[in-house]
Formats: C-alpha cells, sequence, structure tokens
C-alpha cells in the first residue's frame, strides 16, 4: 500500500480514479483529488475472465 501511494503522490496528475472493489482512500492518504468509478464486465467469448485468472493460478480454490 505504500508503494501505491507514493506512486500516485509522485505522478502528475490532477484527479485519482479509483477502479477497485473496495475504496482506497480508506487504506491510502491521497494527496489528490479521488474519484471512485464502478464498472461492469460483461464477457463476450472465450477465454473468460476465470479462464485467464485460473490458467495463471490467481483464483482461490473452494474449500469444500
Amino acid at each position: 500500500m505504500e508503494d501505491l501511494r507514493e506512486t500516485i503522490h509522485r505522478c502528475d496528475a490532477e484527479l485519482v480514479l479509483i477502479g477497485t472493489p473496495i475504496d482506497l482512500r480508506r487504506l491510502i492518504d491521497l494527496d489528490k483529488p479521488a474519484l471512485r468509478v464502478t464498472y461492469k464486465l460483461q464477457e463476450m467469448g472465450e477465454p473468460t475472465l476465470e479462464d485467464v485468472l485460473g490458467e495463471k493460478g490467481l483464483l482461490e480454490t473452494a474449500l469444500v
């Protein structure tokens, strides 16, 4: 989180757009105005996001 805060601090931006599931302003002290944006993902065809993340080992497996 500190690396992310420092990266944002060093950039020459007028506004930070936050597109993460959690509002980063709750975790990071930003020195620039920030706006949280939302989006919807509509998968069209294959591979799906789940396929790609699974291939890279980035999905948690369900504990049964």
